[in-house]
């Protein structure tokens, strides 16, 4: 896409670019109508190629506009710009909670607070039907006041069966530990995700449900406390052979770790685990 810094998407303009990764780039825009400032995602050209595909999308954004929780980040909008549809998204300043793990592992009580607004986001979005699909450190970001919010719900998918959750071949060229990758459906559209927060299920292209979520919660608890990855590979394949096939070395745990939430990690792990 070419430079969009200083031009218009709809009433909002483009003044900075915040980032970007697999799945489009982020800029910081002024909402001209409102006066305040919003973060914008330009998505993938396959929402453009795909009209099912989009007209899906644009379903699943009135329900996640309708998601209305203190530590979820809103989407306000959808819009168009230069063949390109862009998310209209609460601008949420703060630290990434990976660029915080980068300084070094979280003390237990922080990392708890931390997890439980986490979990708290979950547990809205659940009860909406929504399923995040690629929670990780990135997608979470820790106010001044240590306020926790969850980011890009907008790519996002209802809890309904959906041939999208089919694997295919890895389309994205990323780091696999860190990048949001889209993989191509053996059907139709693509899979999103980060493969070192993927779910068994999610990592075999089998349906995803909730608990694709309540795994990546588990991965990001335990890398709060640990201060690494549970999930590690050399390649995005490598990584997902590793996952549901060996078990995070729980010994690398701090050893006040309190028994229930070592449990709680255990069973979120285990391939089998219920909701």
């Amino acid at each position: 896409m070419s430079e969009i810094i200083g031009k218009r998407v709809g009433h909002y303009e483009i003044t900075a670019k915040l980032g970007q990764g697999g799945m489009g780039d982020v800029y910081r825009a002024v909402d001209t109508r409102l006066d305040r400032e919003v973060a914008i995602k330009v998505l993938p050209s396959v929402f453009a190629e795909d009209q099912d595909r989009l007209a899906r999308f644009g379903r699943e954004a009135k329900v996640l506009a309708s998601l209305d929780h203190a530590n979820i980040a809103s989407i306000f909008g959808v819009e168009a710009f230069e063949g390109q549809h862009c998310l209209i998204l609460q601008l949420v300043e703060g630290e990434a909670l990976s660029d915080r793990i980068a300084r070094g592992p979280l003390e237990i009580d922080v990392a708890l607070a931390i997890g439980k607004q986490i979990a708290d986001a979950l547990c809205a979005a659940h009860e909406r039907g929504v399923i995040h699909r690629d929670l990780k450190p990135a997608n979470v970001m820790i106010a001044d006041d240590r306020t926790v919010k969850v980011l890009d719900f907008g790519l996002a998918k209802l809890s309904v069966a959906d041939p999208e959750s089919k694997l295919g071949q890895v389309m994205a060229s990323t780091d696999s530990n860190v990048s949001t990758v889209a993989l191509e459906s053996t059907e139709h559209g693509m899979l999103f995700g980060t493969p070192a927060y993927m779910s068994p299920e999610q990592a075999r292209g089998l349906m995803i449900d909730r608990r694709t979520d309540v795994w990546a919660f588990g991965c990001c608890l335990f890398e709060m406390l640990v201060g690494k990855k549970p999930f590690e590979g050399q390649t995005t394949t490598d990584l997902l052979a590793e996952v549901g096939r060996i078990e995070p070395d729980w010994a690398s745990l701090p050893e006040d770790t309190p028994p229930a939430v070592l449990l709680s990690l255990i069973h979120i792990s285990e391939p089998t685990r219920p909701y």
